[in-house]
């Protein structure tokens, strides 16, 4: 792999330093392995970073989004996204094997990677057992760009089929803002109020944007 302004290049870098001492730019080049013509690997990752802005949209971006980035042909954007389908379950089997509250950036992780790239609204439900450990985790509704109609009977219902003792609420705004508006506070309060009736604890409701979340928790509204 090319080397860059007199630095290591990025795979011997990482055999030297780990892959924590990589920058952004560096971990896409050793995915790319190969560059375009007259344009290094390396080169073509800050790019491409420069041009979408970060990990994640690049990820995410179809091949259209590569058109007019020379270099990036169908070949590399598979390899692309299946390193994000590999994050993904790599969250989701993490996040099946941790008690959830002992460890909330797992959650934070799986939600991000499965919620922040949804072009709709979806609402999404944990179902955890006492020891707060993940039974299900399970998509409950879908709605447009900026909304989603919620039915607490729904989560309630799916909650006492599968004997769940507590759960986790968590949907996403396509914006990209993850600040919760008033009609998100409603709908946890309803929810909530639904939980104490049938003795189920409701943890949390986490709003995933883009690159950022916001926990209901965290900020003491439940």
């Amino acid at each position: 792999m090319e080397k860059v302004s007199g630095s290591l290049p990025p795979r011997e870098k990482l055999q030297q330093q780990g892959a924590s001492a990589l920058s952004d730019a560096e971990l896409l080049a050793i995915f790319l392995r190969t560059g375009a013509s007259g344009v290094p690997v390396l080169m073509l990752a800050q790019r491409m970073l420069n041009e979408f802005g970060s990990l994640y949209n690049i990820m995410t971006a179809g091949q259209a989004d590569f058109s007019h980035i020379k270099g990036v042909g169908e070949a590399k954007l598979a390899q692309l996204h299946a390193i994000a389908e590999l994050g993904k379950r790599f969250f989701s089997t993490q996040l099946l094997s941790e008690n959830v509250l002992e460890n909330p950036q797992a959650t934070y992780h799986y939600l991000q990677s499965v919620l922040a790239h949804q072009e709709r609204e979806i609402f999404m439900a944990l179902f955890l057992d006492n020891r707060h450990r993940v039974l299900l985790a399970q998509t409950m509704f879908s709605g447009s760009i900026n909304s989603v109609e919620v039915h607490p009977r729904e989560i309630i219902r799916e909650a006492l089929k599968i004997n769940a003792a507590s759960l986790i609420l968590a949907h996403n705004h396509p914006s990209g803002f993850a600040e919760p508006s008033q009609a998100d506070r409603f709908i946890t309060d309803k929810i909530k109020d639904a939980c104490i009736l049938l003795n189920i604890r409701l943890l949390d409701h986490i709003v995933i944007g883009r690159g950022e979340f916001v926990s209901f928790a965290e900020r003491e509204w439940l």
